[in-house]
C-alpha cells in the first residue's frame, strides 16, 4: 500500500500549484533571493529558473514540488496587491487591440496606472498561457557588423514622431525576458506582413504586433530606425550594438514593390538588378545598399557621421533567405510564430545576419571584437587600439601550406599540379570504414552514436593564432604549446601498441581508424599536421621529429566565448524540447526519444545552431565562389581577418583526435571498435539495439573514462540509430564493401545519389 501512496504523492507533485510567471520573479525578489540562490537550492540550473520566471519552461518533478512549496511560503510572506498582480483565475479578458505608446525598459513596473496599455499588460503578465502577448522589452544580443556591409554606418536618430501602435499577437510558448537597453525595447527583429487592405504590421518577439505606417521601403527603413525601437545591445563592451532586422512576407514585399520570388537570373546573381524601381527609391532617400546588394539577405545603411550607426538588415524568406537545409520550414510559418522562432535564435545566439553559417562567423568578432578604446591621451581623447586576444583589424596571409588550391599563394605551382600531404595541410573529419569481423556478424545489431555539437566542444579551449602572421621554423624541436602546421613524418605510429592512461596497451591496431588521416588510413610519409594531431602522437608514447613548421607565437583562445554562447544556447534549447542535464543514462535515451515533436519550432532553431557551429568553423576557409573567379585571383573572403585556415584546421584536428582517443579508451576497456566512422559519429556492432548495449555503465552510473558518455552536453553522445547487421551486410554487398554506414545508420536508406551511381 506504501508503494500506492508514493505513487499518489508523485503524481500530485507532478501537478504541483504555480503561480504565474511574473509572480514567481516578484516572490523571488521580495525575500531578496537571486536566481543562483534558488538554483543552488533546488539543484538546477541558473538559466532554468530564469525560463520558469520568464515563462519559457516550466519546472517538472522533482524539482516542481519544491519550487511550489518555496514559492507558497513566500507568498505568506508577501501577498501580492490583487489590483496589480491578478490571479490567473481573476484575470479579466484582454483586449484584442491596444493603442498607446510602445513600452520602454520601464514597462515591467508594478505600479497600477488607469493606462488602459499598461492595464492590458498587468493582465497578460498574471497569466501563465499568455506571458508572449503582451508588448514586454526584450534583451537580446548585439551582433557586429562586417566590414563590408556597414562599417561606416552612422547615427541612429531619436523618435521626433508618434510611436507605434501596439498590440497583441496570438499566444506564444516562449517569450525573452525583460530588455536591459530601453532603446530596443521591442526587440531585436520584427516579421513585416500585410494584411488584405495593405496595412502592414510588424510581428516583433513577445507576441507585440506594432502599426506599420510605412508606405515604402525607404519609410520602412525610417520607421524602424525612428520609432520601432528595434535592434539589439553589444555582446562585448567593445564591440556594437545590432542593428534592427526586418523579415519582409511575401505580402509585405508585393506592399513594397517587391518581386515574391527571384527570377533565375536574379536568384543566380543573388540580387535584384540594378535599376529596379525599388533600388531609385532607396538611392533618392539617400539610403544606400552593400555592394552583395538587394537579396535575400541585405543590408540599408547611411554613411558615418558619429559613432553609432544607422543601418537595418533585411531577411526575405520567399528568396530563399532561410535555407531548409538548416531553418527546415522555418519559411513557412506564420508571422507571429517565425518572429518567436527568430527571436529565441537572436536572443540566444545573436542576431541573423546571413546565413548560420556567416552568423557563426560573425559571432566570433561579435564576442571577440579587434579593437578597443585607448586610455585617454594627454588631451583627453580616446582611440583605436588593437584589443589583445582578438584577430585584429587586418586580413593576414596564411602559411603557403595552409592555403586551399587556387590560393594566390600558389600561382607558381604548375596549372595541372596536384599537391600530396607533404604540400599540403589537410585536416579534415573522419569518413573511415572496415570490414566486420566474423565475431561482429554474429552480433544482431549495429548501432551508431553521434557526438553532440563536436566541433564545438573541439574549438573549446582551443589555443589558435592570433594577430601575428606565421613564422617559418625549419628542424624545430615539437612544442604542443604552439599552434600552426608541422611538416612530420608519422607513419612509425603503431596502434596496436600504444599508451592508454599512461601504460603500454596491447590493441587489434588494423580495427582502429589512423588518427592522422581523415580516411582513417596509415600515413606513408611526412605530411602537413596541425599541432593537436602532433600532439596526439606524443600522447600515445612516439616521438617526432618536424622537418619544418609554420607557428604562430601570438596565441589564444580565441573561441572559448564563441563555444560558451553557443554551448548555452544548445543546452537551454534541448531544455525547451524536455531533455535536461545530468540525465541517467536510460532516462536521457528515454527523453530523447522523438524530443523534436515536442515543439517543431524549438526543433528548428536547434538545427539553426547546430548548423552555426559547424558553418562558422567552415566560413574559416571560405572558398572562391562564382564562375568569373580563375586560380591564382584573390576572392572576397580572404580580406577578412577571420578567413583563417589555420583556426579550422586546429579545431577538426582536435575534433577528430577527441573522437579517435574515446573509441581507444573503449577498445582498451571493453574490446569494442568501430566498424565505420563519419565525422562525429561512430558505428559499433552490438547483441543489442541501445547505445547502452555499446558503452558499458556500472550500477553508479559511471562509464568508461575518457570514452564516450551517454548525455546532452557538447562532447557527450546520443544515439544515432540502429539496424540489423543482415541490413549492414545486405547494403555493403549490393552497393560497395566500402560504404560507410554511419552514412546511413540514422535512416536505413541508401539512395543513388549518396552511393555514387
Amino acid at each position: 500500500m506504501s508503494e500506492l501512496f508514493d505513487a499518489v504523492d508523485a503524481l500530485v507533485a507532478s501537478r504541483s500549484p504555480l503561480p504565474a510567471p511574473a509572480e514567481r520573479k516578484r516572490l523571488r525578489q521580495a525575500h531578496g533571493l537571486t536566481l543562483d540562490e534558488v538554483a543552488t537550492a533546488l539543484k538546477v540550473r541558473r538559466a532554468t529558473v530564469s525560463g520558469w520566471e520568464a515563462g519559457r519552461t516550466e519546472p517538472r518533478p522533482p524539482e516542481r514540488d519544491a519550487y511550489a512549496r518555496l514559492l507558497k511560503r513566500l507568498a505568506a510572506l508577501y501577498p501580492a496587491d490583487t489590483d496589480t498582480t491578478p490571479s490567473t483565475q481573476d484575470t479579466a479578458p484582454v483586449p484584442e487591440t491596444v493603442s498607446g505608446p510602445a513600452p520602454s525598459a520601464e514597462a515591467s513596473s508594478e505600479a497600477p496606472t488607469p493606462s488602459v496599455g499598461q492595464a492590458h499588460e498587468a493582465a497578460v503578465k498574471s497569466d501563465p498561457q499568455n506571458t508572449a502577448m503582451r508588448p514586454v522589452p526584450v534583451p537580446v544580443p548585439a551582433s557586429v557588423p562586417d566590414s563590408a556591409s556597414c562599417a561606416e554606418a552612422g547615427p541612429r536618430p531619436s523618435s521626433t514622431s508618434r510611436r507605434p501602435r501596439a498590440r497583441s499577437a496570438a499566444p506564444q510558448q516562449t517569450a525573452p525576458a525583460a530588455a536591459l537597453d530601453a532603446r530596443f525595447a521591442n526587440g531585436p527583429l520584427a516579421v513585416i506582413d500585410a494584411d488584405a487592405d495593405r496595412q502592414v504590421v510588424a510581428y516583433c518577439v513577445g507576441g507585440l504586433i506594432l502599426d506599420v505606417p510605412a508606405k515604402s521601403l525607404p519609410a520602412l527603413v525610417d520607421w524602424t530606425l525612428t520609432e520601432a525601437q528595434l535592434g539589439a545591445e553589444r555582446l562585448n563592451g567593445s564591440g556594437k550594438d545590432g542593428d534592427p532586422l526586418l523579415v519582409l512576407t511575401e505580402a509585405a514585399l508585393e506592399r513594397y514593390g517587391l518581386p515574391v520570388t527571384l527570377s533565375d537570373s536574379e536568384r543566380l546573381a543573388g540580387r535584384l538588378p540594378e535599376g529596379h524601381k525599388v533600388l531609385k527609391q532607396l538611392d533618392r532617400a539617400d539610403w544606400r545598399l552593400t555592394k552583395r546588394g538587394l537579396g535575400p539577405w541585405a543590408r540599408i545603411y547611411r554613411p558615418a557621421q558619429g559613432r553609432e550607426r544607422q543601418c537595418v538588415q533585411l531577411c526575405v524568406p520567399s528568396w530563399s533567405a532561410l535555407d531548409t537545409r538548416t531553418w527546415g520550414d522555418a519559411a513557412k510559418l506564420a508571422p507571429a510564430e517565425l518572429a518567436r522562432l527568430l527571436g529565441t535564435y537572436a536572443s540566444r545566439v545573436m542576431t541573423p545576419r546571413g546565413s548560420t553559417a556567416v552568423t557563426g562567423l560573425e559571432l566570433m568578432t561579435a564576442l571577440n571584437p579587434p579593437t578597443r578604446a585607448s586610455r585617454p591621451d594627454e588631451d583627453g581623447r580616446r582611440h583605436k587600439e588593437h584589443r589583445p586576444g582578438s584577430l585584429g583589424e587586418r586580413a593576414m596571409d596564411c602559411a603557403p601550406c595552409e592555403a586551399p588550391d587556387g590560393h594566390p599563394l600558389l600561382s607558381d605551382l604548375p596549372r595541372f599540379h596536384q599537391r600530396g600531404p607533404a604540400e599540403m595541410l589537410f585536416e579534415e573529419a573522419y569518413d573511415w570504414a572496415r570490414e566486420l569481423t566474423d565475431a561482429e556478424c554474429m552480433m544482431r545489431f549495429v548501432v551508431g552514436i553521434d557526438v553532440n555539437l563536436a566541433f564545438g566542444a573541439a574549438a573549446n579551449g582551443a589555443v589558435v593564432g592570433l594577430a601575428q602572421p606565421p613564422v617559418h621554423v625549419t628542424d624545430p624541436p615539437f612544442d604542443p604549446t604552439l599552434p600552426g602546421a608541422w611538416l612530420v613524418d608519422l607513419s612509425h605510429v603503431d596502434l596496436s601498441r600504444v599508451l592508454v592512461a599512461k601504460q603500454w596497451r596491447q590493441l587489434e591496431g588494423a580495427l582502429l581508424p589512423s588518427p592522422f588521416t581523415p580516411t582513417g588510413e596509415r600515413p606513408e610519409g611526412p605530411a602537413w599536421y596541425a599541432t593537436p594531431t602532433v600532439a596526439y602522437a606524443v600522447e600515445l608514447g612516439y616521438d617526432v621529429a618536424p622537418v619544418e613548421a609554420w607557428v604562430r607565437q601570438d596565441k589564444g583562445k580565441f573561441l572559448d566565448s564563441w563555444y560558451k554562447r553557443l554551448r548555452n544556447a544548445y543546452v537551454d534549447t534541448m531544455g525547451d524540447l524536455g531533455v535536461g542535464e545530468k540525465l541517467p543514462p536510460a532516462e536521457f535515451l528515454r527523453v530523447m526519444d522523438d524530443y523534436k515533436q515536442r515543439d517543431p519550432e524549438m526543433a528548428m532553431v536547434l538545427d539553426a545552431i547546430k548548423a552555426t557551429v559547424k558553418g562558422g568553423i567552415g566560413k574559416l576557409r571560405e572558398r572562391a565562389r562564382g564562375g568569373g573567379w580563375k586560380p591564382g585571383q584573390a576572392w572576397p573572403a580572404l580580406s577578412r581577418p577571420t578567413w583563417r585556415p589555420d583556426i579550422r584546421a586546429a579545431v577538426i584536428s582536435r575534433a577528430r583526435v577527441n573522437m579517435h582517443r574515446k573509441m581507444l579508451n573503449l577498445a582498451a576497456a571493453t574490446g569494442r571498435y568501430p566498424v565505420a566512422v563519419l565525422s562525429d559519429c561512430a558505428v559499433y556492432a552490438a547483441d543489442g539495439p541501445s547505445p547502452l548495449d555499446v558503452l558499458p555503465y556500472d550500477a553508479d552510473g559511471k562509464t568508461v573514462p575518457g570514452s564516450f558518455r551517454l548525455g546532452v552536453s557538447p562532447g557527450m553522445v546520443k544515439h544515432e540509430g540502429t539496424r540489423t547487421t543482415l541490413w549492414a551486410e545486405e547494403v555493403r554487398e549490393k552497393y560497395d564493401r566500402a560504404l560507410n554506414l554511419a552514412r546511413y545508420v540514422k535512416t536505413g536508406e541508401v539512395t543513388a545519389k549518396d552511393d555514387g551511381e
